[in-house]
């Protein structure tokens, strides 16, 4: 069997797993209306929010894309922080719609600045809003959102933070930092499959959305909205995620939200020290902006990243993830969310320690 190390999709808890095997119900029906109740107001306690909290059937992206297309309207201006792949993502997604977007990027592997965000939105008084990533898989790093959301928001603008890898197992309190819209996805910290997002909406959001003229159809948070009153999906919902998540919650909720926090960050920092144990560089130098979810890895002294992450995968089956866009061939991956142990990473350390002679590393 497989160790799946990668930063998403993630291992299944073997509850979860035989949740999701039961058989269909209707999602139209009194069954099904307790369970979506259930899951919605569970979501919110990890959320930390009490703002409407809206689950659709899609990929993460596609709840990047749905903070775009309901909140604004063509040529409204956008500042875009990124600091990776998924940062670049989210910018593309609301050009694509047609916003003007003002993007501001940093080099890999470093998190935005606080101030250079306050210096584009004092330069530009007429930004409606900031959409931003707290973490960015491609990279290992994670912002500092709890400096820059009152940025924004003392600015007077809708803050819109793809909290898709973070929402779950990085601390991210969106009330306190009155987070206008916030995303994540079913994939990550949540312990189950692919094919869910969540986007929790404040009041000032949903004035937004009541003059935002981008085109949208099944992406309509507001239909989710109407539908949320009966506890239903306004289109026919992944039941069987559902299912798995009702499980997965009631797991999360009985270890206790800070204790999933602290796991997290135990596990990071195990992989962080035994990594440089083993000689290597990491992508990410401050350990203040390190994620806590996944951890980059350079390819320096003769490292074959490619061939190390087949090798790890052929001979010990660990999975490891490659680089992405300009890092690819670069670095190395290791994902730690979700349903994962500080002996599973002890694991993948100690196989990376015979794999790495193979793929070229010298010390």
């Amino acid at each position: 069997m497989e160790q799946l190390r990668i930063p998403g999709p993630t291992p299944l808890p073997p509850e979860v797993m035989q949740a999701i095997s039961r058989q269909m119900i209707n999602h139209r029906g009194p069954e099904f209306h307790k369970i979506f109740q259930d899951i919605t107001e569970k979501i919110k306690v990890f959320f930390q929010t009490k703002n409407d909290l809206l689950i659709l059937t899609c990929a993460g992206t596609g709840g990047l894309e749905a903070a775009i297309v309901n909140f604004f309207s063509p040529g409204d201006k956008i500042l875009g922080v990124s600091i990776g792949v998924f940062g670049d993502r989210f910018i593309s997604i609301a050009k694509t719609y047609g916003a003007n977007v003002i993007p501001l990027k940093f080099e890999m592997g470093q998190a935005a600045n606080p101030e250079a965000v306050k210096k584009v939105l004092q330069d530009n008084p007429d930004v409606k809003g900031v959409i931003i990533t707290h973490n960015e898989t491609s990279t290992s790093v994670t912002n500092d959102l709890k400096t820059i959301a009152p940025i924004v928001k003392d600015a007077g603008k809708l803050l819109v933070v793809d909290g898709v890898s973070s929402i779950g197992s990085i601390d991210l309190p969106v009330d306190e930092l009155k987070i206008d819209v916030a995303i994540s996805g079913s994939q990550k910290g949540w312990m189950v499959p692919p094919g869910m997002v969540m986007l929790s909406v404040s009041q000032e959001a949903w004035q937004a959305y009541a003059n935002a003229k981008m085109p949208r159809f099944y992406l309509d948070l507001g239909k989710a909205k109407d539908k949320l009153a009966k506890w239903e999906n306004p289109w026919t919902p992944a039941v069987s995620i559902i299912f798995g998540f009702q499980v997965a919650l009631d797991m999360m909720l009985k270890e206790g939200i800070q204790n999933i926090f602290a796991r997290h960050a135990l596990i990071a920092k195990t992989a962080r020290e035994g990594l440089k144990e083993l000689g290597l560089t990491l992508l990410v130098k401050d350990e203040k902006i390190a994620s806590n979810t996944v951890t980059g890895v350079m390819g320096t002294n003769g490292l074959d990243t490619k061939k190390l992450t087949q090798i790890m995968r052929d001979q010990y089956k660990i999975v490891l993830a490659g680089g992405q866009g300009a890092l690819e061939g670069k670095i190395f991956r290791i994902g730690h969310l979700g349903y994962v142990s500080v002996e599973d990473i002890t694991d993948v350390i100690a196989n990376l320690k015979l794999a790495l002679p193979q793929a070229g590393f010298t010390r």
